[in-house]
């Protein structure tokens, strides 16, 4: 069970810190999702981000708290010679394109072989089209985008950092599958020393589809 957690890390106790990096084409939203996940923001007037920044927010997963270090990587292309070293330690990625631009989804096929080129081969994905509160200027199909998705054993949500749709629900995907990831390991771990047999797990995923949106099976995890 994941639960949004508060926008400060003062005073906590934190039991994991995971590292997600926010990729694709520049002007996308990227900055504007980690804004509104990480303070509960947004900016009319945001500027393209040079280089790399990141934010921090910790929430509640199975009772322990979780602080999500989220690098926000710039999209244009002169700084992807120096993006490229901040893959390295991530365990979550939300390759994010804007659904009113066919040319930004066009794009996600690079973006996802440069991730996976330089990132943990068990990295958690989720793709995002953002934008979605401009539904009437719509240029790439949801269904596009759930096909490309199941192909590549992605998660998938539209979002919209304007109206904060979705966003809370796709970190806290990314989050909870690593958190479910990092437990079965230890678990195992912990079979393996005492010389027993690995315990049973069923995963606790959160899925949870905003209005109108589903969130299609990542690889072997059909129909949930």
């Amino acid at each position: 069970m994941a639960n949004g957690g508060s926008y400060g890390d003062a005073n906590q106790k934190i039991d994991y810190v995971f590292k997600i990096v926010l990729i694709g084409d520049s002007a996308v939203g990227k900055s504007q999702i980690l804004s509104r996940f990480a303070r509960n923001e947004f900016s009319l007037d945001s500027k393209a981000t040079i280089g790399v920044e990141f934010q921090t927010r910790t929430v509640l997963i199975d009772h322990k708290n979780v602080k999500a270090q989220i690098w926000d990587t710039a999209g244009q292309e002169r700084y992807r010679a120096v993006t490229s070293a901040y893959y390295r330690g991530a365990v979550g990625a939300m390759l994010v394109y804007d659904m009113t631009k066919r040319q930004s989804f066009d794009h996600i096929p690079r973006w996802l072989e440069e991730l996976r080129s330089h990132a943990d081969k068990n990295i958690v994905i989720i793709l995002i089209g953002n934008k979605a509160d401009l539904e009437n200027q719509r240029a790439v199909p949801t269904e596009d985008a759930k096909e490309f998705a199941q192909k590549e054993g992605l998660f998938f949500l539209e979002t919209s950092a304007l109206e904060a749709t979705n966003v809370e629900t796709a970190f806290l995907t990314v989050l909870t599958e690593i958190f479910n990831i990092v437990n079965k390991k230890n678990l195992v771990a912990s079979a393996d020393q005492s010389n027993g047999n690995p315990a049973s797990l069923s995963g606790k995923k959160i899925l949870i589809p905003g209005p109108g949106q589903e969130i299609p099976a990542k690889r072997n995890m059909c129909c949930q």
